[in-house]
């Protein structure tokens, strides 16, 4: 293995090894990508971050990436930061079922995060592929906005299996729907206003409803099958963790949070990723598109004060080598500043926002500096040739202090980011 050059700074270092790339255009010619084989390998799992939601030139690299790792490295399977219930009907139109126009009614009570044209795509080329494409959802129910699209499916399982239970699962989903939203920035601030009888209520009863599911697993089976069971018990956990956020938000909002509480949702995250791996054909691979902050591998502090462990942590403790993340950032530009609102159809409202320079010590300084324009930087090798890297990336407008080297297995970045047009929020 080479040893890092105490000479060699992470920008010179760019001056000579970041790929530049050709295209923007999801629909152009792709060789310019044919770099990114050798620097992802053999992953099962390759993660595409982004720096900010709502951003143009992201949403473009997704489509762009996704369409190479399909057609090119056998790629199979979509992975989003979107809610593993609902993800699963998504799965079906996504492979042939139902008619075009029936995708805005599957996603009109989800936040728009740059998930249509990606399955539009998948179900085009699904009309002519021998192996189709697949959808997975990975969040927590709503991505944190309501609890529903997994205690209903559940509740439908149990009213075959265990129907002895419904009374106390029917009294959770009536709480759970006297705070629903189209996101957590509209459920979280309605659940805390709710007395803390029915909070603590809401907890207990799921709580148990799991160790019961645990418990009669062979009896669940046998009046079910298999596959049922370990659908309704991951979306019962789906849940759990979800009613977790709720308590774990409203703690770091009012400023007394437990340490980190908030990683409930990126364990569930990781995990989602894994029970599709293990259940989908042999030889998946999936494509997993979600924020910087969920797939870096390193833990995530905000002047100095452990906030949460990220999904691409666990899933690197995992899955080791096979877990790629390729962050996403911008030298320039905007960013979509998410400002809440509950008043705001999701809770909150976007600002565009002017980039300001670089900061000293970001890799963005370092792309900037490298004049390395539209660009990919294989970080992997960078860790055994550069003795100093980045310690800061852009999150939104600001930064998140953090190794990158050791974050992110690759960095992609762009000489300058624009809000996505037309966005009604």
């Amino acid at each position: 293995m080479p040893v890092p050059s105490p000479g060699t700074s992470f920008t010179d270092w760019l001056r000579g090894h970041a790929v530049p790339l050709a295209h923007l255009d999801p629909d152009a010619p792709l060789d310019d990508l044919e770099p990114l084989r050798d620097v992802i390998g053999d992953a099962r799992v390759v993660a595409i971050g982004e720096h900010s939601h709502f951003i143009e030139q992201f949403s473009l690299l997704r489509r762009r990436l996704l369409r190479y790792l399909v057609e090119r490295c056998d790629f199979t399977v979509l992975g989003f930061e979107y809610g593993f219930s609902e993800g699963l009907p998504l799965d079906s139109w996504a492979r042939g079922e139902g008619s075009d126009d029936d995708l805005a009614a599957h996603l009109a009570a989800a936040v728009p995060v740059g998930i249509s044209e990606p399955l539009r795509w998948i179900r085009r080329y699904n009309r002519t592929a021998s192996s189709p494409v697949r959808f997975a959802g990975i969040d927590i129910p709503a991505a944190g906005g309501s609890l529903l699209p997994a205690l209903e499916p559940v509740a439908d399982y149990l009213r075959r299996v265990d129907p002895e239970t419904l009374p106390a699962l029917e009294t959770a989903m009536r709480t759970a729907s006297s705070f629903a939203g189209g996101s957590a920035a509209v459920a979280a601030p309605a659940w805390a206003r709710l007395p803390a009888a029915d909070q603590d209520a809401l907890t207990a009863i799921l709580s148990r409803l799991l160790v019961r599911f645990r418990a009669l697993e062979p009896l669940y089976v046998s009046r079910g099958d298999r596959r049922d069971y370990e659908l309704a018990l991951h979306q019962l956990e789906g849940a759990l963790h979800g009613d977790h956020t709720f308590r774990a938000m409203a703690g770091l909002f009012a400023g007394d949070g437990l340490t980190a509480d908030t990683s409930a949702r990126d364990v569930y995250m990781a995990r989602s990723v894994l029970w599709h791996l293990e259940r989908l054909a042999p030889g998946t691979r999936i494509v997993l598109a979600a924020h910087n902050a969920h797939i870096q591998k390193t833990p995530i502090a905000f002047d100095g004060h452990l906030t949460g462990l990220p999904m691409g942590q666990h899933l690197d403790r995992a899955l080791g080598d096979d877990y790629f993340a390729l962050g996403l950032t911008s030298v320039a530009g905007h960013t979509a500043e998410m400002r809440r609102d509950e008043k705001a159809p999701f809770g909150f409202t976007l600002a565009d926002t002017a980039l300001e320079p670089p900061e000293k010590g970001s890799v963005e300084a370092a792309f900037a500096d490298a004049g390395s324009g539209l660009g990919l930087a294989d970080l992997r090798r960078a860790r055994t040739e550069v003795s100093d890297g980045p310690d800061r990336i852009r999150l939104q407008s600001t930064y998140v202090r953090t190794p990158v080297l050791d974050a992110f297995d690759g960095v992609l970045t762009t000489p300058a980011s624009t809000v996505t047009a037309d966005l009604a929020i």
